[in-house]
């Protein structure tokens, strides 16, 4: 198959006609094979529904309905496992994203050699103040920080290898930084597309303030997993030893002190509850390094979502 197109939706009943529709359309223009993935992710309207009416429609139409919503990062896992195609494609169900983007991504991957193509919405229609200052800081921030030149890393309308999406998780809130993910599991041919950003035609904004938050915090927690996610003695070993040999050398000093220069008694003096503050907290960092080896970083049912239904799908 040359194409999987994996898309995440809740509430976007009104869309997925007219989605389906274009995706179709450029597919057989193209004559690939392909299927489409909808995962409904908790939709309270008859999104579902839809999507059962229109698999009778195009028979490489694949569901998939949550029981309840998990997120767009959960959605896009389950996608992810699922998908059959050499190239698998994302885009969001809002209408906002355009399947004729699909040809160009497609060949970026296939002739050009890239593991990841990401779209980059140079010209948004989004509100200036709520949506597009915070995120180009936080597209700012996650280049410095995971040094991707990439401008627009939340971009739902992305193009992979199959073998990226099979090699990497996506949990959490994580979706806005697959990009690190992949690099950090090896995948460094990593580009970048302008692509078109059209007005939302359905509905409202899924996301509010509180992302950009919670966006931030899975940042740091993927770089530090990626740096020391298979070492972390490397980390906590390494602080913990810095901050005992601190307070080491304090406790020496204040003992030269003592039976040398016979000054103040040790327990006299405040810099000696630093160090032995400095040497519990080293060992205890020490500690933490070792059971750090010796427990795998990843809970085995962390990526376990409770699937009310499947469509065409094993």
């Amino acid at each position: 198959m040359d194409i999987s197109v994996v898309i995440p939706l809740k509430d976007e009943a009104e869309s997925l006609p007219e989605l389906c529709a274009w995706i179709h359309r450029v597919m057989e223009a193209n004559g690939w094979t392909y299927e489409m993935i909808l995962i409904d992710d908790g939709s309270t309207d008859n999104s579902w529904q839809v999507i059962q009416q229109l698999s009778m429609q195009y028979s490489t139409l694949k569901g998939i309905r949550f029981q309840r919503n998990y997120g767009k990062s959960a959605a896009l896992n389950e996608g992810f496992r699922h998908a059959c195609g050499e190239v698998v494609i994302t885009m969001d169900a809002d209408l906002q994203d355009s399947p004729d983007e699909i040809p160009a991504l497609y060949q970026m991957i296939t002739t050009q050699g890239y593991d990841l193509v990401s779209g980059w919405k140079k010209k948004r229609h989004d509100n200036l103040l709520t949506k597009n200052i915070p995120s180009r800081f936080f597209n700012w921030v996650t280049r410095r920080i995971s040094h991707i030149p990439l401008h627009d890393f939340n971009c739902g309308l992305k193009a992979y290898r199959k073998k990226v999406v099979k090699s990497i998780e996506v949990y959490g809130e994580m979706h806005r930084y697959i990009p690190v993910i992949a690099k950090w599991a090896g995948f460094t041919r990593i580009g970048e597309k302008v692509v078109e950003h059209r007005p939302r035609k359905y509905g409202r904004s899924k996301f509010g303030w509180e992302r950009f938050i919670n966006g931030f915090l899975d940042l740091l927690s993927i770089v530090f997993v990626g740096r020391f996610g298979k070492r972390p003695m490397h980390f906590f070993g390494t602080m913990g030893t810095i901050a005992f040999i601190f307070g080491f050398a304090i406790a020496v000093y204040l003992t030269i002190a003592k039976f040398i220069f016979f000054q103040y008694r040790m327990t006299e003096r405040p810099i000696f509850y630093l160090a032995l503050l400095a040497m519990i907290i080293g060992s205890q960092l020490f500690l933490a390094g070792f059971l750090g080896e010796l427990i795998t970083r990843n809970a085995p049912e962390r990526n376990q979502y409770l699937i009310e239904e499947k469509l065409r799908l094993e």
